[in-house]
């Protein structure tokens, strides 16, 4: 029987995006020789029991095949890793308001606030977002991912506020989808980052994957280890210390914006899994922080029945608002 992930890793939500992928990685000169069980648990951060478990379960593959757990690994050969998704309840209907933005028979807009996960993970089961879609719009919802993520399409992280939309058809979830991967679905966010940014225009094109030690992080790695990123930035004012910015997506990677900010020196301000927490103005204001100043502000998308093209906007969040007040952005 293939072990649950609760067998493997301890997952946060934001550990179990689909668009991450399996991991990679190539076997460097000093690894040659050793097993590949060891290799591989080095190479997540996990026990080696737990890495014998992913071989059991025909998840460790070399050139698209399955190998076996003591097979000795030689430099230059790249092993793939598939960690499979924790076993999570079924999302269930729970009144919880929403701030909706837009909804027809086809699509919903939502304006999530801070500290709401998306869909249940192990955890965080209640009071997500999948649950209060399925109270608000009763059965009416996409059937395509499952009932862990009813009709959602993309997803944005617990700490980041903004707009997400959601299929209330297969129809509707197939179309979305695909303009997903046709980058035709434009996401444009605002984010206070720390320090200047040098440039009033920039695009961080860096491949993402999990980080190798800290299995709840992402991190920027070589084209082989991860999956293409592109993030797209303006800077709309440069207060002291500080940098507010406009971002827009290219793709949709786990954390993208987040890791991609700190890869280049200038962290959001709020994050504390990627250097941005803990500042002095974050010191003298807890009150303000929930989590990173990061805000999925604008939304525009193909209507998937009648063609119309569509734009959506999200106010920023009161303490957002504060904020950029006290650094006078």
């Amino acid at each position: 029987m293939s072990p649950t992930a609760e067998e493997l890793l301890d997952f946060e939500d934001v550990s179990v995006n689909e668009e991450t992928g399996p991991d990679r990685f190539t076997v460097p000169e000093d690894k040659s020789g050793v097993r590949a069980d060891v290799f591989v648990s080095e190479s997540l951060g996990i026990t080696r029991s737990a890495a014998q478990k992913l071989f059991d379960a025909d998840l460790v593959t070399l050139g698209g095949a399955a190998i076996k757990k003591n097979r000795p690994l030689a430099p230059g050969e790249e092993i793939s890793v598939t960690v499979p998704e924790p076993v999570s309840p079924a999302a269930e209907p729970e009144d919880i308001p929403l701030d909706v933005i837009y909804e027809d028979r086809d699509v919903i807009v939502i304006n999530k606030p801070q500290g709401m996960v998306v869909h249940p993970a192990p955890g965080h089961e209640h009071g997500t977002l999948a649950s209060a879609l399925l109270f608000h719009c009763g059965s009416s919802l996409s059937g395509i991912n499952g009932v862990l993520r009813p009709g959602i399409v993309h997803r944005i992280d617990r700490d980041t506020s903004g707009l997400i939309c959601a299929a209330k058809n297969d129809a509707a979830h197939l179309s979305l989808s695909e303009q997903l991967k046709e980058h035709s679905m434009f996401r444009i966010y605002r984010a206070v980052v720390v320090g200047k940014l040098p440039e009033d225009e920039g695009t961080v094109n860096a491949p993402l994957g999990r980080h190798k030690t800290d299995r709840k992080k992402m991190a920027v790695v070589s084209p082989k280890d991860g999956r293409e990123a592109v993030t797209h930035y303006k800077v709309i004012s440069r207060p002291d210390g500080f940098t507010y910015a406009e971002l827009k997506l290219e793709t949709g990677r786990t954390h993208q914006i987040r890791v991609h900010m700190a890869h280049i020196g200038h962290p959001v301000l709020g994050d504390h899994v990627y250097g941005g927490g803990s500042t002095q103005f974050e010191k003298r204001h807890p009150d303000l922080f929930r989590g990173q100043c990061l805000h999925a502000a604008e939304l525009e998308l193909t209507h998937p029945a009648t063609g119309e093209r569509m734009r959506f906007e999200a106010p920023l969040p009161d303490n957002f608002k504060r904020i950029l007040e006290l650094i006078k952005a």
